[in-house]
């Protein structure tokens, strides 16, 4: 496939099309992103999410799974003061000082063997995909996999094994991030959006209204954090206030409408993504 061809086009769009991936992060973390996460799938207009594997409340993910567009987000840090997870593997440099994974990226960068790294993520993948999950495409948490070289690799690698598309933040980034991540992916045949939408913390609305004002032709993909308002989600998440307007603002069905009908923008998912990506490396 030569790289005049877009990625629009491959998927079977107009050249100039605007398709927009709304993937719901972090189902499984805990009951109520699970709620959430499943309500925008199936009555809102998420269009895919993806699996945190080594959560305490994954296996109810997987419970309630029906079918939809979820893939897995590979997970090497826990970032909460009260609420911890950990490896599915006996994998001691994966733990942080005081339980669960790392809180930061940088512990992570600094004190992970790599190959336990490599079978512990191996090992995500493999148990969602047991559990039933019909996995469609992989991303990073908290990006820990997309801005280091030596994580890069176990991050490709895992595309390469199980023919999974990859998030990815777009070509203009490379030059930022320090090494040619994209390059490297096109040249194994992984897929990934053409665009990455990254903002600060947690709550997509603002960032989705920037986004829709000025939605570029290709693919690009929006990651938000829906939940549904709890005591447990309070207490656990810091951010749960952004998580709960993640929901609200995925299940505004109308005004959401609307919003993507002035941008031009198309909703597609990773399943789409992931079918080409097997079709063209075949």
């Amino acid at each position: 496939m030569t790289e005049s061809v877009s990625l629009a086009e491959r998927l079977g769009y107009a050249p100039d099309a605007k398709l927009l991936i709304l993937n719901a992060d972090d189902l499984g973390m805990c009951h109520s992103a699970n709620e959430g996460v499943y309500e925008a799938l199936r009555n809102g207009r998420c269009t895919s999410a993806s699996l945190m594997v080594p959560c305490p409340w994954a296996r109810e993910a997987a419970a309630q799974y029906r079918g939809e567009d979820v893939g897995v987000h590979l997970t090497l840090n826990a970032e909460f003061e009260l609420y911890r997870w950990g490896p599915c593997t006996q994998s001691p440099s994966l733990l942080g000082g005081d339980g669960g994974f790392p809180g930061t990226i940088e512990d992570v960068w600094d004190h992970a063997d790599l190959d336990e790294a490599r079978r512990e993520l191996r090992a995500q993948v493999e148990r969602a995909i047991l559990w039933g999950f019909d996995v469609t495409h992989l991303d990073s948490h908290m990006g820990t996999l997309q801005l280091r070289p030596e994580f890069f690799d176990v991050y490709l690698d895992l595309a390469v094994d199980f023919d999974l598309p990859l998030r990815l933040s777009g070509w203009s980034t490379q030059q930022f991030v320090g090494f040619p991540f994209r390059e490297l992916a096109a040249e194994e045949g992984i897929v990934s959006p053409d665009h990455l939408v990254v903002y600060p913390g947690v709550g997509a609305r603002q960032a989705l209204t920037d986004t829709l004002a000025d939605l570029r032709p290709g693919v690009t993909e929006l990651y938000v954090h829906p939940a549904v308002d709890s005591a447990e989600l309070r207490a656990l998440a810091p951010d749960s206030a952004g998580r709960v307007d993640d929901l609200r603002l995925m299940t505004e069905t109308d005004a959401l409408d609307e919003a993507l009908l002035a941008a031009g923008a198309e909703l597609v998912g990773w399943r789409a993504l992931r079918d080409l990506q097997r079709a063209e490396r075949s």
